[in-house]
């Protein structure tokens, strides 16, 4: 179960955010103010991308509801249709911000998967809420878990099972990599892996293009509710409350325009504490999400897992205690430096960095937590940790905290 390493009462901790900053500010005063006076954002139009993913979730939800006003802003949500477009037009400038892949925007920032630029990662935007799919004809195999799964690829050609995740850098490759390796299949060696954008996950294990994959929701549901495949893992059994989206632009955009950066920083925010405040309002986010112009899909696909209520196509139900999150009192949204660090881990472990990086200096760079310090008090009520680092335990036993990056890059027998 992750673990924070401050300790706080939740009583403390909304307390505490009424004083964020030195100043004491009723919710919403200070936005008043930086909208009339000097601090006003200089772009009054901010294009944001995204991809039809369920935790996209803050960005609709604070131009939909209006959050985006509050802060001066009107927030502009793009459709995309790809990772690779969402990395192309945030690096070229067409788009001023996007929900972006937490991984994807660190390997940017060190020239992997895709040419180098300084990045900038606003705030997280969600928790949790991914899964590994398998398809059904495996079921057939009786393969249902990691080590039925790990006979059947040992007792076959190397290179016969395909698995797809969403970029070469997504985090979803580094969930789909690290469950795979955790049952000794190696996913460089023993397997195929290929990227297929999230929409197009259920339609290709449809026609045979794939055993399995990895992909946020709702595309496991969908693969279920379409009698395609089941769940065989979450992302949450791999590493409770771990980091997934966050909200990402580029450093030289931040530069140009700090108002703007936090008044959608603080836009986003509120969204983010909104849909985590009840039921009622993830039900809400759902059937606004279910819209044509957002995932375009039934706001049943979407509410179940929301609400942490999951079944895994194998007869199997439960209420899941990790189920996506996008505010959880602020510590979803503070952009932990170790939560950066660790997919900087992954990185290296696979291969993907040759040398081992300054873990820390990185994400202290792509991580701006003097913006969100900022966007926190602005909104009001929202306190901040004392630390940035977080320590959490994986499904493997293994303990992340930042302490040692080089040393945990290496330490695990299954790499690249």
């Amino acid at each position: 179960m992750s673990k924070t390493r401050f300790s706080i009462s939740r009583r403390h901790f909304l307390l505490g955010g009424a004083a964020v900053g030195g100043s004491y500010l009723l919710p919403g005063l200070a936005n008043t103010v930086w909208a009339a006076g000097s601090d006003a954002p200089e772009k009054s139009t901010v294009k944001v991308g995204f991809i039809p993913l369920t935790d996209c979730a803050p960005v609709v939800m604070a131009a939909v509801k209006g959050f985006d006003k509050k802060y001066g802003l009107t927030l502009q949500p793009s459709k995309e249709a790809s990772w690779a477009a969402v990395r192309d037009k945030l690096t070229s400038g067409e788009l001023d911000a996007s929900h972006a892949l937490y991984s994807m925007i660190y390997g940017l920032q060190l020239g992997v998967a895709g040419p180098q630029h300084d990045m900038a990662n606003l705030l997280t935007l969600n928790n949790n809420g991914q899964a590994i799919t398998l398809a059904n004809q495996l079921k057939t195999r009786q393969v249902t878990d990691a080590e039925g799964l790990k006979k059947l690829i040992d007792g076959s050609a190397k290179g016969t099972y395909t698995f797809a995740h969403t970029f070469p850098t997504s985090t979803h490759a580094m969930w789909l990599y690290y469950w795979l390796a955790n049952a000794g299949i190696n996913p460089f060696e023993d397997v195929r892996t290929v990227v297929v954008p999230p929409p197009q996950m259920v339609m290709n294990m449809k026609i045979g293009n794939m055993s399995g994959f990895c992909v946020g929701e709702p595309w496991n549901q969908r693969a279920i509710a379409d009698d395609i495949g089941f769940t065989v893992a979450t992302s949450q059994k791999i590493w409770p409350d771990h980091p997934e989206k966050i909200l990402a632009t580029r450093s030289q955009w931040v530069a140009e325009n700090p108002h703007t950066a936090r008044a959608l920083t603080a836009a986003v925010l509120e969204a983010a504490r909104w849909i985590d405040a009840s039921d009622e309002n993830r039900r809400e986010t759902a059937k606004t999400l279910a819209d044509r112009a957002w995932i375009n899909t039934k706001p049943e696909m979407l509410e179940g897992r929301m609400l942490g209520q999951y079944q895994n196509g194998l007869g199997q139900q439960w209420q899941d205690p990790h189920a996506m999150r996008f505010f959880r009192d602020g510590e979803v949204s503070f952009p932990w430096l170790s939560d950066g660090m660790w997919f900087l881990t992954q990185l290296k472990r696979w291969g993907m960095l040759k040398a081992d990086p300054d873990y820390l200096a990185v994400a202290k760079k792509i991580n701006r937590i003097d913006l969100y310090k900022q966007a926190a008090s602005a909104v009001g009520g929202i306190s901040v940790p004392g630390s940035a680092l977080r320590s959490s335990t994986l499904f493997d036993g293994k303990v992340w905290d930042g302490s040692n990056p080089a040393a945990y890059a290496a330490s695990f027998a299954v790499h690249h």
